[in-house]
């Protein structure tokens, strides 16, 4: 079991930047890839970005491309997500998850965190 912990959300104008951060504990991090995906209301979950184990490879969704950067600190057993000139269509609830590949494919994930609310206002 890997448990996932999602922090950073907040309310900041367009324009602003956020940094979300995802702790892991349980089974060994290094192990697997990690993405980020997100759900706003009344939409169905999307994929943001992803990064393979060692962190050498990473994907994003399109609408993110240059704006939005995936790390993560193995040795703080840590994923984060910086996320730059947010736009308000950046609402929504953001979730990190953990798997065997990293895809953007939500069905290749098999821990999920609880997610983290990000408000961009206009």
């Amino acid at each position: 079991q890997v448990q996932l912990v999602e922090s950073g959300g907040g309310l900041v104008q367009a324009g602003g930047s956020l940094r979300l951060s995802c702790a892991a504990s349980g089974r060994t991090f290094s192990n697997y890839g990690m993405g980020w995906f997100r759900q706003a209301p009344g939409k169905e979950r999307e994929f943001v970005a992803a990064i393979s184990w060692s962190g050498r490879n990473t994907y994003y969704q399109a609408s993110v491309n240059g704006r939005f950067t995936i790390s993560r600190d193995n040795a703080k057993n840590t994923v984060y997500l910086q996320m730059n000139s947010l736009k308000p269509e950046d609402t929504a609830v953001y979730y990190c998850a953990a798997g065997r590949a990293n895809s953007a494919d939500a069905a290749k994930y098999d821990y999920w965190g609880q997610g983290t609310q990000v408000t961009v206002s206009s």
